[in-house]
């Protein structure tokens, strides 16, 4: 008698993926090694596409920040780092919101483009996983912001 175990087959290892998406100065570099580890992104996605997907999110973080930056600057911090936070590992907690928001806001962009490719109804139920999964990665992304900004997650009103 003989038997057959169906097993999933791995993910694709990773490809290398070294250097960082340079940013200006005042905020920090980011790794794309760091990026990829850190969401867990596997050997579907290239690393032009990794690349891409953080240099659109460090851009849009950049923008979403810029008058708490410039108030930062008129205070006299010459980068994120210089910023008064509390620290953990080593690491400020500014620092920490803004690698967060950039990781999410890349995660999201990436899982984004591969909603839709399947049509059978399994396909249906991945884009409908695919989509919470973008959603979750754009709240995180939005709470990090937010925790930079020292603004509440949500607003809540009384009618």
């Amino acid at each position: 008698m003989s038997s057959f175990i169906a097993t999933a087959s791995p993910a694709p290892a990773a490809s290398p993926i070294d250097g960082v998406v340079t940013n200006d100065g005042w905020y920090p570099d980011v790794s794309l090694t760091d990026m990829r580890d850190a969401m867990r992104l596997d050997g579907t996605l290239t690393a032009e596409r990794i690349r891409h997907a953080t240099r659109d999110a460090v851009l849009s973080v950049n923008c979403e920040l810029s008058a708490w930056r410039m108030r930062q600057v008129a205070a006299g911090h010459a980068a994120l780092d210089d910023v008064p936070a509390v620290r953990v590992d080593g690491e400020s907690a500014f620092v920490h919101h803004y690698l967060r928001a950039v990781y999410h806001r890349a995660y999201a962009d990436v899982t984004e483009k591969f909603r839709g490719y399947d049509s059978t109804k399994s396909g249906g139920q991945d884009a409908v996983d695919l989509a919470c999964t973008v959603e979750e990665a754009g709240r995180n992304a939005r709470w990090a912001v937010s925790a930079i900004l020292g603004v509440p997650n949500s607003t809540v009103e009384l009618i």
